[in-house]
């Protein structure tokens, strides 16, 4: 009985009730009471109908960004050499401006385009009349300003510090959770980003634009009819309330540069947040078990008599092979030249039936999704090369690669294949897989702890590239690399004075004969292992920086990869999780970190 029904119960709680309720490893006197908990706390949530996420919720809705406030009289702003009183809403928007000064963002002349003409929609009539030119303008007294504001904030006292800490947490209490059915679930982002400029990724074509003010009419508030819907802020309204349970978001709203809908959510390491993750998974490792049938069926769909068929195909393999996304993710109303593996067009690729000493090379130069630029020379099989000769043949460089082809096409033969595939899916497959193959490859058993992370990493890595995970190397690259050389500098001298003083003791002990002499050795061996120790963990530590300087490896440990692999990887090699994951990311895995075992294979 105890068994049937602990086999019952863990594929109805989920991974998520299996960590909660922590019934591995219970004795069977003890079972049927954590069984009537779960029953009590858990079961109704299990019957939803299809859909329905939740039957009660109840929050405190957002926290708005405070009011501006004016500079004080002594900092000016400086228009032709000349000061010029700024009106409240031009200044607030100089001032970010300003806040941005010394970055290279405000040398752009997009992004200085952009802002300077959504700044003059803030100006007064006569500001406008006045303000004709950004060359002309001088933001420094204000940048020096908010830099001096900025050493204030470090200079701060212990009191003053803990004041802000105590506000943080007061405003966490009352905004940070909300009741979810019998659950109190901590919300992810409960305020409101303030206005400022938009920066983007990549060569984004809006950067510079103003992100303006959201307001209580911009939003709408989600919670069931039984709740205490939470008020909006005096003299002002919500543009609506609604009780929508098929949805997880408490608030939205709709951001002005692009028109997308922004929300807060429950935090990551919530119960709803956690099944989904695991349903993510475990969806993927589903695509594991037939993705050789759909490769033999896309391989032979190369040779198809129908021309949407072959594109189909060949589109198919992109995304399988080089973890492409289908083409959909532009958001509505942006005007930035992205594209994906559907909406390629000819001055996308270049065809070579030999470079590099390779055959039937396909090169590749777009931009994708957030104008992050894709360049790569691919080798790919003869023939995809030439069905993709076929598909250029007649067409200008302006026109479709895949003309008969388009993502909902795709995505509805992607269902065919395989309930709940998606072009996503195969991204989430390739990248967990390539992370458990380069774990296995790189992994030496003999390594010390940091040459096991340098290892992770390095797979990490791998996966990162094939995603085309990228970003600009911090700004504080160059500077914090010279201080870790100093830092192995002063290391290895420490080193050669020790194995000095391990030489000399050596010398003094073959003279002496005595135990004092033969304890000196010892002492001596040691701080000379501590010190290599050191020394190598500083050497693995800058290997590990300066190959990931412009490489992204977050975005897939949280999106890609299935946190069990990294999870049994730890397990099996003593390696301390949060050398791995952080905080928040240990939060948002504590389902995988609870269930995974170190032969956990994806």
């Amino acid at each position: 009985m105890y068994y049937n029904c602990l086999a019952l119960l863990s594929r109805r709680a989920g991974p998520v009730g299996r960590s909660q309720l922590a019934l591995t490893g219970h004795d069977p006197s003890s079972f049927m009471t954590d069984f009537l908990i779960f029953l009590s706390s858990k079961w109704e949530e299990e019957r939803y109908p299809e859909g329905i996420k939740w039957k009660f919720l109840e929050h405190k809705g957002p926290v708005f960004a405070p009011p501006y406030e004016p500079l004080p009289e002594n900092v000016k702003f400086y228009y032709d050499g000349k000061v010029m009183k700024l009106s409240t809403k031009a200044e607030e928007v100089a001032t970010f401006f300003a806040k941005m000064l010394d970055h290279e963002y405000t040398t752009k002349e997009i992004f200085r385009k952009n802002f300077f003409k959504d700044w003059r929609k803030e100006m007064t009539p006569e500001e406008k009349s006045t303000i004709t030119n950004l060359s002309k303008c001088d933001f420094t007294h204000m940048s020096q300003y908010f830099k001096a504001q900025s050493e204030a904030r470090k200079q701060m006292s212990k009191e003053e510090k803990q004041k802000i800490k105590e506000e943080n947490e007061r405003l966490l209490k009352e905004y940070g959770y909300c009741v979810m059915d019998n659950h109190k679930e901590r919300i992810a982002n409960f305020k409101i980003e303030p206005p400022g400029l938009f920066r983007g990724r990549g060569n984004h074509p809006k950067m510079g634009m103003l992100k303006r003010r959201i307001m209580p009419e911009d939003i709408i508030i989600n919670c069931s009819k039984d709740s205490k819907i939470p008020p909006p802020p005096p003299g002002h309204k919500w543009k609506e309330v609604r009780h929508d349970n098929k949805v997880t978001w408490l608030v939205s709203w709709t951001e002005n540069i692009q028109g997308s809908i922004k929300y807060i959510m429950l935090n990551p390491s919530s119960r709803i947040k956690g099944e989904k993750d695991w349903q993510k998974y475990e969806t993927a490792r589903r695509l594991k078990k037939c993705v050789d049938k759909i490769r033999n069926q896309y391989r032979e769909d190369w040779k198809s008599k129908e021309m949407k068929v072959r594109q189909r195909a060949v589109a198919l393999y992109f995304i399988d092979k080089l973890a492409l996304r289908a083409g959909n993710e532009k958001e509505e109303g942006e005007t930035a030249d992205t594209v994906g593996c559907c909406s390629l067009r000819v001055e996308h690729i270049k065809l070579h039936p030999e470079l590099d000493g390779q055959e039937y090379v396909v090169e590749f130069d777009f931009l994708g999704k957030d104008s992050i630029r894709y360049y790569n020379k691919v080798p790919v099989e003869k023939r995809v090369f030439k069905n993709l000769q076929l598909f250029m043949e007649n067409k200008q460089p302006e026109d479709d690669l895949f003309d008969r082809l388009n993502t909902s096409i795709l995505n509805k033969h992607l269902q065919d294949l395989m309930e709940g595939l998606t072009a996503k899916v195969f991204r989430t497959y390739n990248a967990s897989i390539t992370l458990q193959q380069q774990l296995k490859e790189l992994t030496n058993p003999d390594d010390n702890i940091p040459a096991k992370i340098l290892s992770y990493n390095r797979a990490n890595r791998a996966v990162a590239i094939l995603c085309n995970h990228q970003r600009a190397p911090p700004k504080t690259f160059e500077k914090s690399m010279m201080n870790l050389q100093s830092k192995i500098d002063a290391k290895k001298e420490q080193l050669a004075d020790a194995r000095r003083e391990l030489k000399s003791a050596k010398a003094d002990a073959k003279v002496r004969r005595d135990e004092k002499s033969k304890k000196t050795v010892e002492s001596k061996k040691k701080a000379v292992q501590r010190i290599e120790e050191q020394l190598m963990k500083l050497e693995v530590q800058a290997t590990d920086r300066e190959e990931n300087k412009q490489i992204a490896l977050g975005t897939s440990k949280l999106n890609y990869l299935d946190p069990r692999i990294s999870v049994a990887w730890c397990k099996k090699w003593g390696i301390p999780i949060e050398k791995i994951y952080n905080k928040t990311q240990r939060e948002k895995f504590a389902w995988a970190i609870d269930m995974a075992e170190e032969d956990y294979e994806f």
